[in-house]
């Protein structure tokens, strides 16, 4: 066969694997559309969702606050006057009884002091009793010129003398007395000084006994007047501390109760009472200072801890919660999708969310009721939430069992009036 023979072959050939390819691509095509047909509309997919019941609970606002505890008293015990510390009855931890001895001054140049004053008493006391006597004796002949002189024996000027002698020892007798009085107070002051060598813990208020909690001489030690022996603080009640902004101010008040933990007791939970709140907020920190007033009876609790305390800012009896996974974002609104049982599909009803406990969230029922079609879903009479209630065995959910479901997995996939199937 010549070279025009191989050439007509070779064409042959060609054509027939474009038409074998043409015809391949002819059958897939064919199957394409057919399996596109035989697939449902992605509308009416039935997206698989996890759904919750909504709820009729009491929910409460909770915050936590750090702070601190402080003594509900304290004071410093120092001396009045100066001297060398002779000796502590008292250290750090030990128990002070109200108007106990704590510490003692040397006291020998005090005790010397006093033995003067006496002594300077004693003189004053012994020139007035000589003032007196003499006053005694100038009186007697006082009276006895006046007698002799009224029988014309004695001159006027023999009287004269005798007044003036009378005049003179009841001066001295004066000036002696007010010596006495002067010797007496000099040893009374004495006394005192001397009193201040032993110095007692003295406070005024109702307890009975404090504690020692810090120490800062020795035995030993000349101290001046006024400075600080020792701390006593008072332990039970004692004062928590924490503050807080303007946002959670307006919501605390006097006489709510608070609870709080410690690290030094994890596995204890004290109460306590706010009893104070400072009228006004720092302006470094735009906060306000509050106090509470915890029973410590046991005196576990000191001075200086950490505490993180919890205050219950608002609390309903009878909200609507549902868990919080169900919200989502629609439209930069905040809403949830709601389980239409009988038509198999979702409403997406825009709600707004209100106090927040834990993984639940509270949503007003208004804001359910007032959407199309919601009403079918949460319409429960209050005659009816009433009866629930009364009949209720689960008193943590307030009785209530309103209808009505809610997504709170698969969202993403919803859309308003999407056809679901509800997977356990």
């Amino acid at each position: 066969m010549g070279l025009k023979g191989h050439r007509s072959t070779a064409t042959l050939l060609i054509t027939a694997v474009i038409a074998s390819i043409i015809l391949l691509l002819i059958v897939i095509n064919k199957e394409k559309t057919s399996l596109q047909a035989t697939l449902p509309d992605k509308e009416t997919i039935a997206v698989p969702v996890a759904v919750a019941q909504i709820r009729k609970s009491a929910i409460s606002l909770t915050r936590s606050f750090s702070g601190t505890l402080e003594a509900e008293s304290q004071f410093l015990v120092a001396p009045k006057i100066s001297g060398r510390v002779a000796r502590l009855h008292v250290d750090i931890s030990d128990t002070v009884r109200r108007g106990q001895v704590v510490a003692e001054l040397d006291n020998e140049e005090y005790i010397q002091e006093v033995a003067l004053a006496k002594a300077d008493l004693a003189v004053a006391r012994a020139n007035l009793e000589e003032a007196h006597n003499a006053l005694i004796i100038a009186n007697r002949e006082l009276k006895r010129t006046e007698t002799l002189n009224t029988k014309g024996i004695t001159s006027e000027a023999q009287l004269d003398i005798a007044k003036s002698s009378q005049l003179e020892k009841e001066t001295r007798f004066e000036v002696a007395r007010a010596q006495v009085m002067r010797a007496e107070a000099i040893l009374e002051t004495a006394n005192i000084r001397h009193s201040y060598t032993t110095i007692k813990a003295e406070w005024h208020d109702g307890d009975q006994s404090r504690v020692v909690a810090e120490r800062f001489v020795d035995e030993g030690n000349t101290v001046s007047a006024n400075t600080p022996l020792m701390s006593i603080v008072k332990l039970h009640p004692i004062t928590g501390l924490f503050f807080v902004t303007e946002k959670e101010y307006s919501k605390l008040n006097p006489g709510q109760t608070v609870e709080l933990v410690t690290d030094a007791f994890p596995d204890r939970t004290f109460e306590g009472t706010i009893s104070r709140i400072a009228p006004v907020f720092k302006q470094e920190t735009r906060q306000a200072r509050v106090e509470i007033t915890i029973d410590n009876l046991e005196q576990m609790l000191k001075p200086g801890i950490f505490i993180r305390t919890t205050v219950v800012l608002d609390h309903l009896e009878n909200a609507t919660v549902i868990p919080e996974q169900a919200l989502s974002k629609r439209d930069d609104q905040t809403g949830v999708f709601v389980i239409d049982e009988k038509e198999e599909t979702v409403q997406w009803v825009r709600v707004n969310v209100g106090i927040k406990e834990g993984n639940y969230v509270q949503v007003k029922t208004d804001d359910l009721e007032k959407t199309s079609g919601a009403n079918k879903t949460l319409g429960t009479d209050r005659a009816d939430m009433t009866k629930e209630m009364e009949s209720s065995e689960n008193p943590e959910l307030a009785g209530v069992k309103p209808k009505g479901k809610v997504v709170i997995l698969g969202q993403q996939l919803l859309k308003d009036g999407s056809r679901i199937v509800i997977v356990e």
